[in-house]
């Protein structure tokens, strides 16, 4: 039963760390990325859609990004999301394809850039914390429900201290190595 739980928990708190990452790879280092665009929905059809869906993503050159809809009619819809989104990306069109040239970064954006970086950090690492508290209430109504020993008990709570502090670590260190990457001229 605790080996379960601990499992469970190891599961959402791999979790916390996949959804940062994905998160991580969104933001704009100076250097061009097709994920950069992950995050932008277009208005096409009546719907929200994600560019991703709508349109083939490449980066031809470290700079810039190439959009290539699949549908000639969705361009317009495509520069409208773009120029909405918190990129700062200016689309050009050549009737077929978008370009975004990925300008470099000023100072002041990689400071705002790492601001944000930390505080996504920050937030990955109250969800693992999150992960722990319930955990630790799970097991503690098991101990009080007699279902397991006392020692049983605080075995697994340094199961689950060892745990949350080995997540805590890959996110600080999935932080460090996005701020350097912002911070890199």
């Amino acid at each position: 039963m605790v080996k379960e739980i601990l499992m469970d928990a190891e599961l959402r708190m791999r979790g916390g760390v996949a959804a940062l990452e994905s998160d991580l790879q969104t933001f704009r280092t100076g250097v061009a990325s097709p994920q950069l665009l992950d995050r932008i929905e277009v208005e096409m059809y009546g719907a929200l859609m994600p560019l991703n869906q709508l349109a083939v993503i490449a980066a031809p050159e470290p700079q810039q990004l190439s959009i290539r809809p699949y549908d000639p009619n969705s361009i317009s819809a495509i520069e409208r999301a773009i120029l909405k989104s918190d990129l700062g990306l200016t689309p050009n069109n050549d009737g077929a394809i978008i370009r975004l040239n990925i300008p470099r970064l000023t100072e002041e954006r990689r400071h705002e850039l790492s601001r944000l970086v930390n505080k996504r950090v920050e937030e990955a690492r109250v969800a693992i914390r999150n992960v722990r508290r319930d955990v630790h209430n799970d097991l503690r109504k098991l101990k009080d429900d007699k279902e397991i020993s006392e020692n049983q008990y605080f075995i697994s709570q340094d199961d689950l201290q060892k745990l949350t502090d080995n997540y805590i670590a890959q996110v600080d260190d999935l932080g460090e190595k996005k701020e350097a990457e912002i911070m890199e001229v």
